[in-house]
């Protein structure tokens, strides 16, 4: 029989829709039902969830309705209690570091949601806390592990692009505004007092995505706007939005490749899915999101000839060329979390660390300084 370690887990903030869905239903708990995970050296892991947040009531109903033991609202007595090995941490990010500095100074192991900071200084003071405290950390990664995107990888891998020239992106979809349809975001995603933003929430994202894909970012513009400045909260009061609803952004990556990715929460969907890439490259170009991947060849690409006067009846989407789900794909936050417990458990090196958690909000503080002063950026090279 093979050796199983059971690994406590603090989670902190599931009463949140992301840490609820993603992290504790779909990931841990999902791990926990099945039995753990098997690790490549022979033995197996296990879970044992602990929730941690401000309402014993909600906590207490979460732990009924999903037969969780454990729960408390003192973090520092979860903390101080060995049996909990992983702090996992889904808060707000105005009270992610503090939480992160107690669970480093604790000696637990760091799983955390991103940003992993406020600012770039706060986050690569937790990189080196948590470097001189000899722990382990890992960072939410979770758009690298989407089908479509494992797929892309497998064609860039596969030197399907040859040399590529250019990556676009769109992302986003219409928040209602809250005063006739409740938003779908809350209220705090656009206040910049609270940490609201979308360069703040998605260009961590978009940083990861294009460093582990393509290459280092050396330099971000970025054009921001509040396009919608009067929306409506929970409670359906008013209030005025101070955070950008929308960011246009050009990125310089390595081997002169260039990104362009919109990110907004003001745009009408008209695309196959809410996010999506194109990738050209000298010898083929390919279009994926969350599932899908189409592409097309450099020897099976028309050749359009511009006529404004004669009405082009050509269907360009018919030819390309869906690229088939050869694999099953897990849930990718599962996948990330079963990924991160097995180098936790064996020891190995973490590349999703807290110092890539501060490049990311690197790459944020580029945005909005580029933002701010309407100007380009140059990104440099972080190490602790």
């Amino acid at each position: 029989m093979a050796n199983v370690r059971e690994i406590g887990i603090i989670m902190n903030g599931v009463s949140g829709r992301m840490g609820y869905r993603q992290h504790l239903v779909r990931s841990i708990l999902a791990i926990r039902d099945q039995g753990g995970i098997e690790l490549s050296d022979g033995s197996k892991a296990t879970v044992k969830p602990i929730l941690v947040g401000r309402s014993e009531e909600k906590l207490a109903e979460l732990a009924a309705r999903h037969d969780i033991a454990d729960y408390t609202t003192d973090l520092d007595a979860a903390l101080a209690d060995p049996q909990w090995e992983i702090y996992a941490d889904f808060l707000v990010t105005k009270a992610r570091a503090t939480a992160i500095r107690k669970a480093i100074a604790a000696g637990r192991a760091i799983y955390t949601e991103k940003p992993t900071a406020e600012s770039l200084e706060e986050a690569i003071e937790l990189a080196q806390l948590a470097k001189t405290a000899g722990v382990k950390t890992g960072v939410v990664h979770d758009k690298l592990y989407l089908p479509g995107l494992q797929k892309l990888k497998r064609l860039i891998d596969s030197g399907f692009f040859g040399r590529i020239l250019s990556v676009r992106g769109e992302f986003g979809y219409w928040v209602f505004e809250g005063d006739w349809q409740r938003a779908q975001r809350p209220s705090w995603n656009y206040r910049t007092e609270d940490g609201g933003g979308i360069i703040t929430d998605m260009f961590p994202h978009w940083n990861y995505v294009l460093e582990n894909l393509f290459g280092r970012v050396r330099s971000v513009y970025a054009q921001a706007a509040v396009h919608i400045a009067d929306r409506w909260d929970e409670k359906g009061e008013h209030y005025d939005a101070t955070a950008e609803d929308a960011a246009y952004g050009i990125f310089e990556l390595d081997g002169g490749i260039t990104a362009t990715i919109n990110s907004s929460w003001t745009v009408r969907v008209n695309r196959d899915e809410l996010v999506e890439f194109q990738v050209d490259g000298t010898h083929g170009s390919a279009v994926v999101g969350l599932f899908g991947c189409k592409i097309q060849p450099r020897n099976a690409t028309p050749k359009p000839v511009w006529n404004p006067d004669v009405e082009d009846t050509h269907d360009y989407a018919a030819d390309w060329q869906t690229v088939p789900t050869n694999d099953v794909f897990l849930n990718g936050f599962r996948q990330q979390w079963e990924e991160y417990l097995e180098s936790y458990v064996l020891g190995t090196d973490y590349a999703f660390d807290l110092l890539a958690g501060a490049r990311g909000v690197q790459f944020a503080e580029a945005g909005l300084a580029s933002n701010a002063e309407g100007r380009r950026v140059a990104i440099e090279e972080l190490s602790l």
